[in-house]
This record gives C-alpha cells, structure tokens and sequence, in this order.
C-alpha cells in the first residue's frame, strides 16, 4: 500500500478518536483549562505516555522508523522566545479551542470556526517564516 494512503488512514483514524474524546469540543477544551472538567488531561496524559512507551520500545529494539532510519531524538535548546510562541500557542489554543491537531477534526465535524483557526495557524507560520528569516536567533 502506498505510504501515503496509510498516512492519510492514520489521520483520518486519529481526527475520528480525537472527534469522540471530544478533543474538539470548545466547552470541553473551556472546561480544561478552567480546571473544571479533567477529561482532557487524562486523555492528553495517556498519549504522552503510550507515545513515551513506544518511543522506549523502538529505541530499545532498534526497529526502523517508517522512513526506514533510526530512532533520533535530538533537543532543541530552550530561548526566550520559545516562551513567548508558547504563550501565544497557548492564547490561541484558550480563545479558539484547538490546537494543531483538533482544528482538522473540528473542520471535518463541519465547525465553521475551525476555518477561522485553519486560517489563524497559517497566516501565525507564515509570520514565523518570515520573521525566522530576518532573525535566524529566534
């Protein structure tokens, strides 16, 4: 099967479980930044530790990534700046509820705000792009 195809299964399989957790649900994502509604953080809790758990397992088994190389896991050194896109990441995430991952799900749901968002994360990487450019530091 063509790698591609499997991608896009996978994406649609991930948008579908990030749909039923309710991952794109706005009072949902509300709820769990207000501290009022703990759903999320356990699902985002158990992902980051299935995914750990995985990582383990193809390091310690030395098995191929897809692309058919090995496992590296490189840091990034932590700058100033990276706190401030942090916070705006964060703000968005807050005022849109969505991040990356969710706005596909919610415009696959048919959420018209997602769109918004959609066009809010391009127009974001495009002024990174841009400034990354001028200040290679950042």
């Amino acid at each position: 099967m063509d790698k591609k195809l499997g991608f896009l299964g996978f994406g649609i399989l991930f948008g579908f479980a990030l749909s039923r957790v309710g991952a794109s649900d706005f009072d949902l994502i509300l709820g769990m930044f207000l501290g009022a509604d703990y759903t999320l953080i356990g699902v985002i809790g158990i992902a980051v530790v299935v995914g750990f758990i995985g990582m383990q397992l193809i390091k310690k088994f030395e098995q191929p990534t897809i692309s058919g190389e090995s496992l590296k896991i490189s840091y990034k050194e932590l700058k100033p700046w990276s706190l401030v896109g942090a916070g705006i990441f964060g703000l968005g995430w807050g005022i849109s509820g969505a991040c990356p991952g969710t706005v596909l799900a919610q415009l696959g749901e048919g959420k018209v705000f997602g769109f918004f968002t959609f066009a809010g994360m391009i127009v974001g990487t495009y002024i990174y792009a841009r400034l990354k450019e001028e200040r290679p530091e950042l």
